[in-house]
């Protein structure tokens, strides 16, 4: 009788245990279902093919985020930075047809637009290079840090984008808008059709990259080692703020790329490019089961988390949800999972 009582027992912790775990999936499966019953035509290869796409460029920004929240750290720059390389890059890489060039005499070859692409990529990463040295030299809380450079990006790109006269940067060259909206591949499937974008194969490069350097390289592990537990990784030889700086330098490179893809999709900048899209990511990461507590994370939760976010961020704008309403959905999303995380981190503990 008493192993009977003890074999219940387990079995409902086992239960208690696997919705705790994926908890935030059932709510968001109900959401979705819930879409879908509104209006069904949402169930299409063209809205896959979509979703996807828009998908690629918060995968980025994800994955980068993603290494820094393993180490017990977050973000909330992620955003200034997209619109400071949209901003930068729009008004460098305009079409050379463009009557109303800001820069008429800089050069439109091929070359200068590969060099634009480098710079931008560079400058964010020396951003992201700045957080990461605040963080683990100065020893100021990931919080405040990147909140104070938030706010430091926004004012340079609003000052640089006034400078330019305070209208969207718009006539992008023709290549580089190719690069982001292009498409590789069209399936037809009768009337409805599935496309591979070039944006898609940028996201799973990157995947790729991430995936490599988590679980193939040193600084992964140590990466994990210190976001679960600094002390015990100092202790064991792992250099704290080397492992620090090189996450948020992988982090720059990747919210670099995003920034001027997605200047590329969108084909205009103004300052407010990349609004909210700190929210995003961080959400997504959480999401897919990368714990805010450090030390916890994998990229194939990453990139379901932000799949599932991209599908109810495009369902709730499919079915005319009001705009203000998302951002109420959306934060009810990231409460229940941190509330989850945390409620997983308390039973461990």
């Amino acid at each position: 009788m008493n192993k009977i009582i003890r074999k219940i027992s387990f079995d409902k912790k086992k239960i208690s245990d696997l919705l705790l775990k994926y908890a935030i999936y059932f709510v968001l499966l109900i959401m979705i279902i819930i879409i879908i019953i509104e209006d069904s035509s949402i169930v299409s290869w063209r809205s896959l093919a979509t979703i996807l796409t828009q998908a690629s460029t918060r995968c980025m920004l994800a994955l980068g985020v993603g290494g820094i929240i393993v180490l017990a750290g977050t973000d909330l720059s992620i955003g200034r930075m997209v619109g400071l390389a949209g901003v930068v890059g729009a008004s460098l890489m305009q079409s050379p047809g463009f009557s109303r060039r800001i820069f008429p005499n800089l050069p439109t070859s091929g070359w200068f637009i590969a060099l634009s692409i480098l710079f931008i990529i560079l400058l964010i990463t020396f951003a992201s290079f700045i957080n990461g040295w605040l963080t683990a030299k100065l020893h100021i809380t990931p919080f405040i840090a990147t909140l104070g450079m938030q706010l430091v990006l926004y004012g340079a790109a609003s000052s640089y984008y006034n400078a330019l006269g305070g209208s969207p940067i718009t006539s992008l060259n023709e290549g580089f808008k190719y690069i982001a909206q292009g498409k590789l591949l069209k399936l037809k499937f009768g009337s409805d059709e599935f496309y591979i974008s070039f944006l898609m194969l940028f996201a799973l490069i990157s995947i790729l990259f991430i995936w490599f350097i988590w679980n193939k390289t040193r600084i992964g592990k140590n990466m994990f080692a210190v976001g679960g537990n600094a002390e015990a990784a100092a202790v064991s030889g792992v250099s704290i703020v080397k492992t620090t700086l090189i996450i948020y330098v992988i982090a720059g490179v990747l919210y670099g790329a995003a920034g001027l893809l997605e200047l590329g999709r969108t084909g205009s900048a103004t300052n407010n490019l990349g609004l909210g899209y700190e929210l995003d990511a961080i959400s997504a990461c959480v999401v897919g089961g990368v714990s805010l507590m450090g030390g916890v994370g994998s990229v194939a939760g990453i990139v379901t988390g932000v799949i599932i976010f991209q599908v109810i961020n495009f369902g709730l704008a499919y079915i005319g949800v009001d705009p203000y309403l998302q951002y109420v959905v959306k934060g009810m999303i990231i409460l229940i999972a941190v509330a989850i995380d945390t409620r997983k981190y308390i039973k461990k503990k």
